[in-house]
């Protein structure tokens, strides 16, 4: 659109020209009416703060007037929405307000319904103390006996999102707000592109079952490509991606149109074609197989901590995943949890729909697991799925997270309005397309800014409610300090819920709990497909 309104301009000023010196000598006039629109379409190509109005001038500004009428309007349409909608707009609003450093506090009460079947809380305490007096920004140090190179990690970080799902500014964008925020920047499973580096932020190295950037001709993953790649010294973590929640069970997707010649050489494969990453990966293929190639990437990036994500499905895979550390030795220095709400650009309905077990169950098995083995002590676990709120934050970490993700929430910051078009290179913000011309509309240098913002204000929020509930640290969070409502009538807590396990129960066959024994009985070191079938 910035080029057709530069033509557009031009050939009104020379119709208004010629019809006022052939025809029409008074039609001059209406340059009262087009020079001040001309200009303030001119004003918005050039101005940084709002993307749609860079890449629409004149017309991007509708979406503004329709913002300040939406309060008004609201009222009026919050009854006759569904499917959560008005919960949507509401954490839409905290993210862009917390971006722009906008005032965040609400008037008229809350906008929940408390009285809803799910409504969650938590509940403050009499004895509340000071966030002043809390540590500002707390921090996780990942990496286990075997890790020479430590990593210092952020409550909240950015999730995996690959250079071609999303533009080069989105990408340096994200980057450079993780590099003002001290907080770190998960490439996806794209490779590392000169956008990752070119801010100076820490990486999170993701490697997918197309190996991008660590790969061979044939498709394999190399080692020592992984081992250039982890010399660069952005990089901080590398994480090797089994599953993800919008599409478990289903490899990636970049459509032909994405897949441009700077990004096919960036991975190391074919420009103009749809690329489809295989659903499973060729390096391994057992649990013991897992572990020794997490061992030998680490070995490759020099020290450097190493875990995977995954998505939990089938329960009996990830306890044999478990079962094969107890026996090896070999542990990741941190998993990755997603859930099956995750967001993605591209993906069948019904893996975005269908597939995958929902964040909070997966990431309450996942900390059971490896609490239940003995295993917790060494592995960090990070969690993903739609957190937004540091009360998102809050929730995760009493179900066993140590630390968080977030993508939708960080393409939010950046300006996204979830336009959808994200699988078309059509999205009108510059943030999820390689058209040039659409890309242009995203400024880099105020973009990082309202990302560092984001993650800033949702950190000190986090921090006074850990202040609000009387704790000292994050390490105090547990279970029973979440509330979910069910009925009307009854009201559990998490740990009712999602109840504990005994630490080591599941090292032994008469101590697993009866509801885990079948699970536990079809786990092996050597499979991932469950005894029974094997037997059989």
């Amino acid at each position: 659109m910035r080029n057709e309104f530069t033509a557009f301009s031009i050939f009104s000023l020379l119709i208004v020209a010629g019809v006022s010196y052939f025809i029409w000598p008074s039609f001059i006039w209406s340059l009262v009416i087009l020079l001040p629109i001309i200009l303030i379409g001119f004003y918005d190509m050039f101005q940084a703060k709002h993307a749609i109005m860079r890449n629409f001038p004149i017309l991007g500004r509708g979406r503004y007037v329709m913002e300040d009428l939406r309060p008004k309007l609201y009222q009026y349409f919050i009854e006759s929405e569904t499917n959560g909608a008005p919960i949507s707009r509401i954490f839409r609003s905290i993210v862009y307000q917390r971006a722009k450093h906008a005032l965040s506090t609400t008037p008229f009460g809350t906008q929940m319904d408390l009285y809803a079947e799910g409504y969650e809380w938590m509940n403050h305490s009499i004895a509340a103390l000071n966030p002043n007096d809390l540590v500002q920004d707390p921090r996780v140090m990942i990496g286990g006996t075997e890790c020479k190179q430590p990593y210092s990690a952020a409550l909240f970080n950015v999730s995996a999102m690959s250079f071609g799902s999303l533009s080069s500014a989105a990408i340096e964008a994200l980057n450079g707000g993780a590099k003002l925020g001290k907080f770190a920047h998960n490439t996806g499973e794209g490779g590392i592109s000169p956008y990752h580096l070119k801010q100076g932020g820490d990486l999170i190295y993701q490697i997918g079952t197309g190996y991008f950037g660590s790969r061979t001709k044939d498709g394999n993953l190399s080692l020592e490509e992984l081992k250039k790649r982890c010399e660069n010294e952005s990089v901080k973590m590398i994480e090797l991606k089994l599953s993800q929640g919008a599409k478990p069970g289903h490899g990636g997707i970049l459509p032909a149109k994405k897949n441009t010649p700077e990004i096919a050489k960036i991975r190391g494969i074919e420009p103009g074609i749809d690329v489809n990453s295989p659903p499973y990966h060729k390096a391994f293929n057992t649990p013991m197989g897992l572990l020794k190639t997490i061992q030998n990437m680490r070995e490759a990036s020099g020290g450097k901590p190493v875990g995977f994500k995954l998505c939990i499905g089938h329960k009996s895979e990830f306890l044999s995943i478990c079962k094969a550390m107890k026996a090896s030795g070999i542990y990741p220095d941190f998993i990755s949890v997603d859930g099956g709400e995750g967001g993605t650009g591209a993906a069948p309905l019904e893996f975005s729909n269908s597939v995958g077990t929902p964040y909070r169950e997966g990431l309450a098995f996942a900390y059971d697991a490896l609490v239940g083995f003995d295993l917790k002590q060494h592995i960090k676990i990070i969690s993903s799925g739609k957190i937004i709120t540091a009360f998102d934050m809050f929730k995760a970490i009493a179900l066993g997270a140590d630390l968080c993700y977030s993508a939708r929430a960080m393409m939010l910051a950046l300006g996204c309005i979830q336009a959808l078009e994200c699988n078309k290179n059509n999205c009108p913000t510059g943030v999820a397309t390689q058209d040039p011309e659409l890309v242009s509309g995203l400024v880099v240098s105020d973009k990082k800014e309202r990302v560092a913002n984001y993650q800033n204000a949702t950190i000190h929020s986090f921090v006074e409610l850990l202040a609000a509930c009387g704790l000292k640290d994050m390490n105090q969070i547990k279970r029973h300090h979440v509330y979910r409502r069910i009925t009307m009538k009854e009201i559990l807590r998490y740990d009712e819920i999602y109840p504990y396990l005994e630490k080591g129960c599941l090292l032994q066959e008469e101590t697993v709990p009866s509801n885990w024994k079948p699970y536990w009985k079809m786990a092996s070191t050597e499979s991932f497909v469950p005894q029974e079938v094997v037997m059989s």
